[in-house]
């Protein structure tokens, strides 16, 4: 149970209209902040393509109309890259990252070819854990391929990163998580292997810039859906390899669609934007929410 006044926060991507489940995360983060706390809205805007100034406006205008306030400024994830440049200096700096020239379609087949194998490839939280591939090339063979401009992404080397950090690493869950998890929690990062924390399409993955964008805004407890529970291990050895301060997590239940699967924003009919066409008030929006959690 939270016991004091906490600053939170709301990360949409502006890149569809918010829906019951967004409204639910933001009334979550908002009563997670407690009397005279904060409330902060960022922005996960680094989408070029899907991005639109119409999506923005209606985030502001959901949350408005639903009775909610925030601190001002809003953070943008597209104005952070060179703050995402930054914590990736310190990690190479560290040893921690190397190139990774694999591509999706490649990783995929590798993981095929590998299930009848003894000791195959696994299946980690992101999806199929890395094999390994690039992180045995030579340090001059990924000079060579860095200056001809391949495509690449940077991945984390967990088992150096591991090698680097206390056995002891934990995180506090104030809520309850997928499985009832609450309290002090032991962290398990390796089992997302090593994974990608920047490609050449964005300067930095959701895992580096959340942790990043975090401890910028002093981010003291982060509400966020259960689906995101597994994510919480990798950010906090994330945050203890970049020295930054560990935030406590309040993991809540998803809104699901009738067939139980988790919102999106193709959802339609279930945007506050099309519910509030509909004559819904934002006390119908809570009454179709689960209560908040106890704080």
């Amino acid at each position: 149970m939270i016991v004091k006044t906490q600053t939170t926060r709301f990360a949409p991507s502006p890149t569809g209209a918010l829906h019951l489940g967004h409204a639910y995360a933001a009334l979550v983060a908002q009563a997670a902040a407690g009397e005279g706390g904060r409330f902060l809205v960022r922005l996960e805007d680094t989408d070029a393509s899907r991005v639109r100034a119409e999506y923005e406006q209606g985030i502001y205008d959901d949350l408005k109309w639903l009775g909610l306030s925030w601190k001002e400024p809003i953070m943008r994830q597209s104005e952070r890259a060179q703050a995402y440049v930054e914590a990736l200096d310190k990690l190479r700096a560290q040893d921690l990252i190397y190139p990774c020239f694999c591509t999706r379609k490649e990783i995929e087949a590798e993981f095929r070819a590998s299930l009848s194998a003894p000791h195959h490839n696994k299946m980690g939280p992101d999806g199929p854990l890395y094999p390994g591939t690039c992180k045995h090339l030579r340090p001059e063979e990924a000079v060579r391929r860095i200056a001809a401009k391949e495509p690449h992404a940077l991945r984390l080397h967990m088992d150096r990163a591991m090698g680097t950090v206390s056995d002891n690493l934990t995180f506090r869950e104030c809520g309850a998580g997928p499985n009832g998890e609450s309290g002090i929690i032991t962290a398990m990062p390796s089992v997302f292997g090593d994974a990608i924390l920047a490609r050449k399409d964005a300067p930095a993955s959701y895992h580096l810039a959340v942790v990043v964008d975090d401890a910028a805004q002093g981010i003291t407890l982060v509400p966020r859906g259960n689906d995101l529970f597994p994510s919480t291990h990798l950010h906090r050895l994330l945050q203890a390899l970049l020295g930054l301060p560990a935030p406590d997590y309040l993991h809540h239940e998803l809104i699901v669609d009738e067939d139980g699967k988790r919102l999106a924003k193709r959802h339609d009919a279930l945007s506050l934007a099309t519910l509030r066409a509909d004559g819904k008030t934002p006390e119908d929006i809570k009454k179709m929410l689960p209560a908040l959690p106890k704080f």
